[in-house]
């Protein structure tokens, strides 16, 4: 299939894509690595009038630590990410996550921010942010403003930015020795998840997200229980999550993989 017609604008300045965003509204659409975006745009499933191009700003192609917080920029690939050297040291769990993300030809082009805006409840990015307890920066014409992660996913594919916003960056709390682990299970290494669970350490015990069941990645606190209480804790997130069947795996499995995962990675970061 063809994508509609659409005018393309390649931004020379953040400030240009904001004002075609403020002009445009719902009708302009950003395209960074494009790795989600030209498919629905292939399948005509997203019909924007205008696609602004940031991919080339490099204001938007940095990792910094900023107060004791990494920023990704929105034209950072995902691939650029997975060989920063201090990777492995500060964002652990990223460091885990990313290699499940796509494959190598797909990190290679698709962004860590294009996958945030995207907001696939299976998808690996947007999972770890909320783990981390990680924020999203937006940005307009007219202002500059943070949500957090666990506000930020509203439904399949929908979040709280405004149409007149782009994802300037993304921030992951910087490690401070929180120790973290990370399972997926899917039809082949690279697919969306069937079921993925994230799990770090926190000061009460250790917070467990979950992405690939519910319509959005959802965390949940666990404390220092042991034995039945924790079967029973996980049991009941399990179900809290309403997973439904589909062509992929039954909603029986996926509870299933969601006790068994969870504690495992939650006995591994207690230990």
């Amino acid at each position: 299939m063809k994508p509609a017609a659409f005018d393309y604008v390649r931004a020379e300045s953040l400030d240009e894509a904001l004002e075609v965003l403020r002009t445009e509204g719902s009708d302009a659409r950003i395209i960074a690595g494009g790795q989600s975006l030209m498919p629905m745009l292939n399948m005509r499933l997203a019909r924007p009038r205008v696609l602004v191009d940031i991919m080339h700003l490099e204001e938007l192609r940095k990792i910094e630590v900023q107060r004791g917080r990494i920023a990704v920029g929105a034209a950072v690939r995902q691939a650029e990410l997975l060989e920063w050297p201090p990777l492995r040291r500060e964002l652990k769990l990223l460091s885990l996550a990313l290699p499940w993300t796509g494959h190598a030809q797909t990190r290679s082009r698709g962004t860590i921010c294009g996958s945030v805006a995207h907001a696939d409840p299976s998808a690996e990015i947007p999972l770890t942010l909320l783990a981390l307890g990680g924020d999203i920066v937006l940005r307009s014409a007219k202002r500059l403003r943070r949500v957090a992660a666990r506000d930020f996913f509203l439904g399949m594919m929908v979040t709280d930015r405004n149409d007149d916003e782009l994802i300037e960056a993304v921030q992951f709390p910087a490690a401070d020795g929180r120790r973290c682990a990370f399972r997926e299970v899917a039809r082949r290494h690279g697919d969306f998840a069937i079921v993925a669970c994230a799990a770090v350490a926190t000061d009460r015990g250790v917070r467990l997200a979950v992405g690939g069941v519910a319509d959005i990645p959802v965390a949940r606190e666990f404390d220092a229980r042991v034995g039945d209480a924790l079967e029973d804790a996980l049991n009941a997130f399990a179900w809290d999550l309403d997973a439904r069947d589909d062509l992929h795996a039954t909603a029986r499995y996926r509870r299933d993989l969601v006790r068994m995962i969870g504690r495992e990675l939650i006995t591994e970061v207690m230990q």
